[in-house]
């Protein structure tokens, strides 16, 4: 069945609904299977725990594990948890292990054991083994179920090895191939595969350029590689190059959809997103450092139009500019920030040279600072009728988008340089700090020309 928006769920649910309240088992279990497991998976997030044990009555675990795999993490404890302990190690036992580990990523270290301790020693043990991997990396995302065979075998005894462990396998579309010592030596496409002679040996039709990546490499290194070579699945690798496992495209397009998520959230000075049902206590502890770091920088701000008292009490209409200035300037510095950090994220800035991007984003300064300072000065005379007034807004605002710009895509380069996640240079920062530049400048300027404005 076709994907249903929310509406088409609600009345599709209507009927399986009541085959499930009027104990219409088969009923329900056609009606619930025939849809595609998202469906199956927002539905099931949107009911009562009551209907939900209802659910876990009339489901085997694979059909649930079907559904837990599609369900929103945020979800994943609750309803684990909330299941027998039996039956939950079983539908966990049924999933993807790389899914299954996601899943256990997300639980007390205590519910983990307990859960591992029930469950069959198989499966446990292929699940402790992706466990011990550091959060973030290739081996904590990539999946042990996969095909790999011999570079010895011929085509033939490949298809019967390939025909009888496809079931358990997350995709077959490459297939891997390993010497004696278990080492990636190369790759197969199911289509050369298909049409190869049954006599021929895997190492003459195999290629030997396969592109791997290493079980400890960053999983956002490994989505970049993987949409540069439109792969749909990369092989994982240790020290050695032996194979351990391979990743595939529907894990990267989670970390892609995380490490975005990730990215905003430091953009926006929020530690971190989790959702929305999390309590305010909880929202309110992750956003308020970055709130108070902010108030101090704020109070600097203020102590610094304080010092430049003696300029305003000479010049007044100096302070009705003040928004304007330090808004330009963190509009700008925002917005060159925004573009650095994406460059960093995507790797576009590595290829195009950090130098590069510097003259590139003091250029875009120069020549936004130039057409708004040209504008504002225009403005000013005609509202103010003071030419030297329209002036010092209009160089200062030309001087602070210069700065700005260069200092919004600056700061995230050095972070980078020095390791540090350049999406903590987060917007309000930048701004704040863009703030204090075009003060002093703007400030700095009038007081030098005190001459000029009241004479």
């Amino acid at each position: 069945m076709e994907h249903l928006d929310a509406q088409e769920r609600e009345h599709y649910w209507g009927k399986i609904q009541d085959a499930l309240v009027n104990e219409q088992i088969d009923q329900f279990r056609a009606e619930f299977l025939e849809m595609h497991p998202y469906d199956q998976a927002k539905i099931f997030e949107e009911q009562s725990e009551d209907i939900r044990f209802l659910v876990y009555t009339y489901l085997s675990p694979k059909e649930i594990a079907e559904v837990m795999e599609h369900v929103e993490r945020e979800w994943v404890e609750t309803f684990i948890t909330e299941m027998n302990a039996t039956f939950a190690t079983q539908v966990l036992a049924e999933m993807a292990t790389d899914d299954a580990v996601d899943i256990l990523n997300e639980l007390d270290k205590n519910k983990v054991a307990s859960f591992l301790t029930v469950m069959e020693p198989d499966a446990a043990a292929e699940i402790k083994e992706l466990l011990h991997y550091e959060e973030k990396t290739a081996g904590s995302i990539m999946t042990t179920e996969f095909v790999v065979i011999d570079m010895n075998q011929t085509v033939k005894e490949a298809m019967r090895h390939l025909r009888k462990e496809a079931p358990e396998a997350e995709t077959i579309y490459y297939i891997y191939v390993v010497d004696e010592f278990k080492r990636l030596v190369g790759v197969i496409s199911l289509r050369d595969l298909l049409i190869a002679e049954g006599s021929w040996l895997i190492a003459d039709v195999m290629s030997d350029r396969v592109v791997s990546v290493s079980v400890g490499e960053d999983q956002e290194e490994v989505a970049h590689k993987m949409r540069d070579y439109d792969f749909l699945a990369v092989p994982v690798v240790d020290f050695q190059n032996h194979l351990l496992g391979i990743i595939t495209v529907d894990d990267i397009m989670d970390v892609m959809d995380e490490e975005a998520s990730d990215d905003y959230s430091k953009l926006a000075g929020v530690a971190d997103m989790d959702g929305a049902d999390q309590s305010a206590f909880e929202a309110a502890k992750k956003r308020l450092p970055w709130l108070v770091i902010l108030l101090f920088l704020g109070m600097f701000t203020a102590s610094i139009i304080g010092r430049f008292e003696a300029t305003l009490d000479e010049v007044a209409i100096l302070a009705i500019f003040i928004p304007l200035i330090a808004g330009m300037a963190g509009n700008t510095g925002t917005q060159a920030l925004a573009v650095a950090v994406r460059g960093i994220a995507t790797g576009e800035s590595d290829k195009e040279g950090k130098n590069k991007v510097m003259f590139r984003e003091a250029l875009t300064g120069l020549i936004t600072g130039t057409c708004c300072g040209i504008l504002v000065t225009i403005v000013v005379f005609v509202w103010q009728g003071d030419i030297f007034l329209g002036l010092l807004v209009g160089i200062s605002i030309m001087a602070t988008l210069i700065i700005a710009t260069i200092a919004g895509a600056l700061v995230p380069l050095l972070m980078h340089r020095l390791n540090i996640d350049p999406a903590v240079a987060s917007g309000p920062f930048i701004t704040t700090i863009n703030d204090i530049i075009s003060i002093l400048i703007y400030f700095g300027m009038a007081t030098a020309f005190m001459n000029l404005l009241t004479g």
